[in-house]
């Protein structure tokens, strides 16, 4: 979008915050970059630049705007809601890749060289993986800088960065403050409480959206398929265990008007950034919910669905391989006995924890455990069991991948050629496990019930032929449909579980 100059100067005439993390504005007079809803971007055209990413803000010397804070933005949607090279390279930054195993280790998830990725994403964000990669720790430091009471020792291990002054270097280059004036600068108010870590390393958070957001299906489907264990209900917050690179966490999820609040509790803190990545990712924070909307309104039977609880998002995963695994257990069977299956295996082979604020005990067992497991001993119907022990050796030896990096038709289409596994499983793992938004799942009993109550056709061609002018958001769409059931999935829980 940064290329269409006149567009980018109408959002920024109007401070649209729609368009926060759209694009960026570098203002010349001031050596700045903002929001597009910055107030304090000068009118003049003459004086502002138009950049795609942050990091290419920096590339071009600008520092952050200390008052609309750019850094502090939902990231763009079309990383989301994009299947091509570029738009998994960002997802795998987001996820931490880089820092983990370097631009090589990047390009060879893509099946592409490091000068072709350097390429790619230079040419369409204005900076290559490193700056990505930097401005992604930059971001994290400046967080917990200003939001928590951490040292800056235990902030430079959490965002990533070799040391505190490399650290301290990094955010007086981006903000042109040094970190303990940038602490300073942000007095802790009611509203936006400094919180201090409770030991080891517990962090409170808040997640930022664009608006609106409808919490109900969202949390409620989270809720509803809690497995024991695993997640819970708790407090009216969703809580649930984390599998991270370097050590497992535990997270609280807890909606509010404007912003989430994000209580995590982890083993390492080098794992933060990523597990801020995936809780963003499961409760689809980067969504664009006006265009989604706007989309869907068109037509005239989603429309008064659209216009009762705007913003419905879709409720996606912080494990693809989890997901997929437990979609296969919930075949033909209710949400309740698809819980009471799955909690049964994660009580025999996951991996215990401690949870001294709740009622979680495990993680959920890895695809190396699940392959090592004699398939006699999984308790379920013989179809079913080939279907899941196939799944898991098939993630387990690499032949199948799931992750933020799939490609969507093409990981589609690989699930369906396993014995068992038919549309309804491989487009609900496409919906909620790969983030497809268009995925569409035209065959699921819900999805046709409400068909049915709104007067659409209810088999799975007819409708999906209908469904024709609902893209790119099929995936949002089925979120209006299922809504219109009073299944537990679509309303927040009355009372919290103890």
């Amino acid at each position: 979008m940064h290329t269409d100059r006149e567009r980018c100067l109408r959002a920024v005439g109007s401070k649209d915050a729609r368009f926060d993390g759209w694009f960026f504005t570098a203002v010349l007079i001031t050596g700045t970059y903002c929001r597009p809803s910055c107030p304090t971007v000068p009118p003049q055209p003459q004086h502002l630049l138009f950049h795609p990413s942050a990091a290419a803000c920096r590339q071009a010397g600008f520092r952050a705007c200390t008052r609309c804070r750019p850094d502090t933005t939902p990231g763009s949607p079309q990383w989301n809601h994009r299947d091509d090279l570029v738009a998994r390279a960002v997802r795998l930054i987001a996820d931490g890749v880089v820092d983990r195993e370097g631009v090589p280790g990047l390009a060879a998830r893509l099946g592409r060289t490091p000068h072709q990725i350097e390429r790619r994403l230079s040419a369409e964000l204005g900076a290559g993986p490193l700056a990505l990669a930097r401005a992604r720790r930059t971001r994290t430091a400046r967080l917990l800088i200003e939001t928590t009471t951490l040292p800056l020792a235990d902030i430079a291990v959490a965002a990533g960065f070799t040391s505190v002054r490399a650290l301290t270097d990094t955010v007086r280059d981006v903000s042109a403050l040094p970190p303990t004036a940038l602490r300073t600068s942000r007095t802790p108010s009611p509203r936006h409480p400094a919180t201090s870590p409770t030991p080891p390393q517990t962090l409170t958070l808040r997640l930022p959206f664009r608006a609106p957001l409808t919490p109900d299906n969202l949390f409620g489907h989270l809720a509803a398929t809690a497995v024991p264990g695993v997640e819970e209900w708790r407090d009216g917050a969703y809580r649930r265990t984390l599998r991270l690179p370097h050590g497992h966490g535990i997270v609280a999820l807890t909606p509010h008007p404007d912003h989430i609040a994000c209580r995590l509790t982890l083993g390492d803190l080098r794992d933060l950034p990523v597990a801020l990545a995936r809780c963003r990712r499961l409760l689809d924070l980067d969504a664009d919910p006006v265009a989604v909307d706007d989309r869907l309104r068109a037509d005239p039977v989603l429309a008064p669905l659209v216009d009762e609880a705007p913003g419905r998002r879709v409720p996606r995963t912080v494990d693809e391989t989890e997901f997929a695994l437990r979609a296969v257990l919930g075949q033909q069977v209710s949400t309740a006995a698809a819980r009471t299956h799955t909690a049964r295996l994660v009580t025999a082979h996951g991996d215990r924890i401690d949870d001294p604020e709740g009622g979680l005990t495990h993680l959920f067992p890895t695809v190396e455990a699940l392959a090592a497991l004699a398939p006699a001993s999984l308790a379920m119907p013989r179809t079913r069991r080939t279907t899941f022990t196939t799944l898991v050796r098939h993630l387990a030896d690499g032949t199948l991948r799931l992750g933020v990096d799939s490609d969507w038709q093409d990981t589609r289409a690989r699930l369906l050629k396993l014995p068992g596994l038919g549309t309804w499983t491989a487009d609900v793992i496409a919906l909620r496990a790969l983030g497809d938004p268009d995925a569409f799942p035209a065959t699921d009993l819900g999805v046709r019930r409400a068909a049915r109550t709104c007067g659409l056709p209810t088999t799975p061609a007819a409708l999906t032929a209908r469904a024709e002018a609902w893209r790119p958001w099929r995936a949002y769409a089925v979120q209006y449909l299922w809504a219109t059931s009073s299944h537990p999935v679509n309303h927040l829980p009355a009372q919290p579980r103890s």
